[in-house]
C-alpha cells in the first residue's frame, strides 16, 4: 500500500507564527481556581487547556485577546 501524505494548509488570515511553547510560563486563571492556563510567549498569548496541557494552544494577539477578555467581561463567553 503506497503511503499519502497531506499537508494541512494554513487557515486563511492566520498570521501567527509557530510558537515554541515548551518552555512557556504557564501561569493559572482565576487565581489557580480555572480549566485555563495562559502564557505570554513572543509576543503573543496563548491559552490551553490545565486538564490537557498536551491539547493544542489557542494563539492570540494582544488585540485578539483584550477582544476576548472584553467580551468574557460582558458574558459573551462561559468560562467556567
Amino acid at each position: 500500500m503506497a503511503e499519502s501524505t497531506t499537508q494541512q494548509q494554513p487557515l486563511r488570515g492566520w498570521d501567527k507564527p509557530d510558537l515554541d511553547l515548551s518552555n512557556a510560563d504557564w501561569q493559572s486563571s482565576s487565581r489557580g481556581l480555572g480549566d485555563v492556563q495562559i502564557a505570554f510567549v513572543e509576543g503573543f498569548i496563548a491559552m490551553r487547556n490545565s486538564g490537557r496541557p498536551q491539547s493544542p494552544s489557542l494563539i492570540f494577539t494582544p488585540a485578539e485577546w483584550g477582544a476576548f477578555v472584553s467580551g468574557a467581561r460582558e458574558g459573551e463567553f462561559d468560562l467556567t
